[in-house]
């Protein structure tokens, strides 16, 4: 079966203006990359333009209120109290205002997660990968760390609501903590958030610690797995092997969600995960073999982030590379400088014996030494 690979140029509109990190041209940088390093592959791709999401599915997770007054300030309206619904960096650097045309490259962004999820929930397609899903820091009725809607949410209560889904795993690999999804499940035992980020005593957004796990009903049901800046592919594979799979496999989830893009690499601007290529082509492999073993080899697979834009389309076509297991040309990204392979393995299995004693009493596979 064909993988079915989402795109839009309406991305391009996601943008926040010179002297900001984020810019729309990642989108056609990596799509450029993408045309010519899959070429090969091409009869196994089908590459699909969906439509941007609609009010109806925005209000999933955002208040009606708070769509019409990002709307209306992406417009060129100005909105006196817009700190109410933004913070700093969610504005244009040289204006100090919402970017203008952004909202519509964010519908299309969540229109894009939206179809992702939809086509695998309806067996059209095995795995969908989504060129632009990933707004982790957007909460209900506030925008953050560069994001307006949280597409990943969205995604997760309609697969809930119209596919009557009830165990939904979704695992966070951008090196930043997703305080927005975070937040929106804290309480939700059906959505297992599992998230491996930087420690957030380094990073934005000072959230994502191993006390962090819920409340309620929904106790045990959030993951934070924060690691040291520098911390490797070995650090990520021991988490996987260690951590992920048990929780996974304890869970039995009916649809997998990922999403994180390039920041953890070595190169990226703004954090410091240590990843190289081979570690992205990893996590993509082991998301792949998790799919197969959970859901009957079904994953949607979303990608955003980064800040090197010389790194992005190497490590974006890695982590697809993985998924799917193909032997894609990766030659031209120099990685001489790459830091030891197992630089913060120690950390993370210190870090994984304090936060299973956090999750023993939920699960039975954190039941170890």
């Amino acid at each position: 079966m064909k993988t079915a690979v989402l795109y839009n140029s309406q991305l391009e509109k996601y943008s926040f203006g010179k002297g900001h990190p984020f810019g729309g041209d990642r989108f056609s940088v990596f799509f450029k990359f993408f045309k010519t390093r899959f070429c090969p592959y091409k009869d196994q791709l089908e590459l699909i333009q969906p439509e941007p999401a609609d009010d109806k599915m925005l209000e999933l997770v955002h208040s009606r209120h708070y769509i019409q007054t990002i709307r209306s300030a992406s417009g060129g309206k100005i909105v006196a109290d817009i700190y109410r619904y933004a913070s700093q960096d969610n504005l244009n650097p040289l204006t100090g205002y919402i970017p203008s045309g952004i909202e519509e490259g964010a519908k299309a962004i969540v229109g894009i997660s939206l179809s992702s999820a939809e086509l695998v929930a309806e067996n059209r397609f095995e795995k969908a990968i989504g060129i632009g899903g990933g707004m982790h820091h957007a909460k209900p009725k506030f925008a953050e760390g560069f994001c307006f809607y949280n597409d990943i949410a969205i995604c997760a209560r309609r697969l809930k609501q119209k596919y009557n889904l009830e165990r939904i795993l979704i695992l966070d690999t951008d090196a930043h903590a997703g305080n927005g999804t975070m937040e929106i499940f804290y309480n939700d035992p059906q959505v297992l958030f599992i998230d491996i980020h930087q420690d957030p005593r380094t990073i934005y957004p000072g959230t994502g610690f191993i006390s962090e796990i819920g409340e309620g009903q929904g106790e045990g049901f959030t993951v934070n797995l924060p690691l040291s800046p520098g911390a490797g592919n070995q650090a990520y594979k021991y988490l996987f092997e260690e951590i992920i799979f048990p929780l996974g496999r304890e869970f039995a989830p009916q649809a997998i969600i990922r999403y994180g893009g390039s920041d953890p690499h070595y190169l990226d601007t703004l954090t410091n995960l240590g990843l190289t290529l081979d570690g992205f082509k990893m996590i993509g492999e082991q998301v792949r073999i998790m799919s197969r073993e959970l859901t009957a080899d079904k994953s949607i697979d979303l990608l955003l982030s980064g800040y090197n834009l010389s790194v992005l389309p190497y490590a974006w076509s890695a982590l697809i590379a993985g998924l799917l297991d193909l032997n894609i040309d990766l030659s031209g990204l120099k990685e001489e400088s790459a830091p030891a392979l197992d630089s913060g393995l120690s950390q993370a299995r210190d870090m994984a014996g304090q936060l299973r004693k956090y999750l023993k009493k939920h699960w039975k596979c954190m039941n170890r030494n």
